[in-house]
């Protein structure tokens, strides 16, 4: 019996011609190829991003729902505070939803800032198409 030594590397395998069909060669790599892509998703992933910006305002506007009171069939108070720079004016999205979660009332409220420049507290009567469940304030933005 013959041994075979262990540190002998392992041949790679040779197959019979014709046996195992035709072996496919090593396909070339496309690095244009993948940095178009990347730069296409890149382009996308910006766009998106300032488009959310623009939906959602900015942070020099931001809202806060202080409460919504007085609920009848057709409509609710939202009291909300606005933060407005100096002088300068917003138009805040404001909602009611009923208890399914579907919109029955919105409306646009425009907010007038102090001189001081500080917090403005809205108290608005948003007229609904049902009984509402919630007052929301959606987004608050710069007047153009």
């Amino acid at each position: 019996m013959t041994e075979t030594p262990a540190t002998t590397p392992a041949a790679a395998p040779v197959f019979p011609p014709g046996r195992y069909g035709r072996r496919r060669e090593q396909r070339r790599r496309r690095p244009l190829l993948v940095v178009a892509a990347l730069t296409v998703v890149l382009v996308i992933g910006v766009m998106i991003a300032y488009s959310e910006y623009q939906k959602y305002g900015d942070p020099a506007y931001d809202a806060e729902v202080i409460s919504y009171t007085d609920i009848t069939d057709t409509g609710l108070v939202v009291h909300f505070r606005v933060n407005v720079p100096a002088d300068g004016s917003a138009t805040c999205g404001v909602r009611a939803r009923n208890r399914a979660g579907a919109t029955v009332g919105a409306e646009e409220v425009r907010v007038n800032g102090t001189a001081g420049g500080e917090p403005v507290t809205v108290d608005h009567r948003l007229t609904t198409t049902e009984r509402p469940f919630i007052g929301e304030v959606l987004r608050c933005r710069a007047n153009s």
